[in-house]
């Protein structure tokens, strides 16, 4: 069974899906492993490097993905503009994909289809479920702790003044005010990192116990509490709230929303759109100059003027969408997200490179086309179609 590693052509990523070291491990696995040319010199891997580790070098990115059973990747199947096809059109029935795919977002419901069309596959990263089992496979944990110290970073880089109080001869700087949304894996790393540049940091999220673990690095907490039977989805995530809670949320969030320099929004619902927390009218009244940081971009986004992939003013305040902030540390997250990748795929060949796991709890988690169909719920509903009997 070939194994192909493609290089991302996404804008701005500079991860790839194997460093030579997993390389190796999935050659001792049995697989025979092919590499595109240059896949991962953005992460400081050489060709000469992914061949001592026994891989074979392919120049012709269309032959790489003809002659591979499984393509690994990082990021979702995009345009390949020297080709002029779309990823998901190099596939073919039979093959399998897994990368992050985030099958939920509208944007990425075309490509889906494709997949499901041409009898792919499809698998993604980003539905790892939340269980001890999982662990070693979690790679939205690992990009999302990468996600909140950068978020954090950039918004300090964007913001016109200084982050922490500061002395000076004249007079002392206020300290900036600082809100974090979503306090999961994103959030929490935010928090300590916006806590350790000297900002007034508040945060707020509709779990307790998220809550209460935001609190313990120093945040203030925000907003107002909702019943857990209501807040809570199975494995600790968020669940999506009713409409009327979404307002009641809203109502809560405004006044400490207007009042902050720099907002990290990371509230996400597994498999699902994004929640729209912050408003036109809050961004309207936030103070000139102030920084929106929205990183739940890549699921549709938390801000109502959110543009994906780009930084906008709106009202004087920049409102940025940079997707991807991890390709933008490729070492790192490409080291993180290789072992991941790996430890996922020795779960799904567990009984054999020729008797891959389907039933597996796992791999059930993260499954979004098969035999012709789209099975991920999350995403059939996002598409408004009846998800009965799909896999979560």
């Amino acid at each position: 069974m070939v194994v192909g590693i493609p290089k991302e052509i996404l804008e701005n990523e500079g991860r790839v899906a194997a460093l030579p070291s997993e390389v190796a491990e999935y050659v001792k696995m049995g697989f025979e492993v092919l590499v595109e040319t240059n896949a991962g010199a953005a992460a400081f891997q050489s060709d000469d490097d992914y061949k001592a580790a026994g891989a074979s070098i392919v120049a012709d990115v269309a032959d790489l993905w003809d002659r591979a059973d499984i393509i690994l990747k990082v990021k979702q199947p995009e345009p390949n503009t020297a080709l002029g096809k779309h990823e998901a059109e190099l596939m073919s029935e039979g093959k399998i994909l897994i990368t992050f795919l985030h099958p939920a977002n509208p944007s990425n419901h075309g490509f889906v289809r494709t997949l499901a069309e041409r009898k792919v596959t499809a698998l993604t990263m980003d539905g790892i479920p939340r269980i001890s089992r999982a662990q070693t496979m979690d790679a939205l944990t690992s990009m999302s702790t990468i996600t909140g110290y950068k978020s954090v970073i950039m918004g300090a880089h964007r913001l016109p003044e200084f982050i922490p109080m500061i002395g000076t001869a004249i007079g002392v700087t206020r300290p900036r005010n600082c809100l974090i949304i979503g306090t999961g894996v994103v959030g929490l790393q935010a928090v300590a990192t916006a806590k350790r540049l000297g900002g007034v940091v508040r945060a707020l999220d509709i779990r307790e116990a998220a809550r209460t673990e935001a609190d313990s690095l120093g945040a203030k907490i925000a907003g107002f509490e909702v019943p857990p039977e209501i807040a809570m989805a199975e494995g600790g995530y968020a669940r999506s709230l009713p409409q009327e809670w979404l307002e009641k949320e809203r109502e809560a969030l405004k006044p400490v929303a207007v009042d902050s320099d720099l907002i990290i929004l990371s509230a996400l619902v597994p498999g699902e759109v994004a929640p729209v927390l912050i408003t036109e009218e809050m961004v309207a009244g936030m103070r000139p100059g102030s920084v929106i940081i929205d990183v739940s971009v890549d699921q549709g986004g938390n801000c109502a003027c959110t543009q994906a992939g780009k930084e906008v003013y709106v009202d004087g305040v920049l409102v940025s969408a940079i997707a991807n902030i991890p390709g933008s540390m490729p070492v790192v997250a490409s080291w993180l997200y290789g072992k991941n990748m790996l430890e996922y795929v020795k779960n799904l060949f567990k009984n054999g490179l020729d008797a891959p796991d389907w039933d597996d709890d796992i791999v059930q988690s993260t499954l979004v086309t098969r035999g012709g169909e789209i099975v991920h719920k999350g995403t059939l509903q996002a598409m408004g179609v009846s998800s009965e009997g799909a896999a979560s």
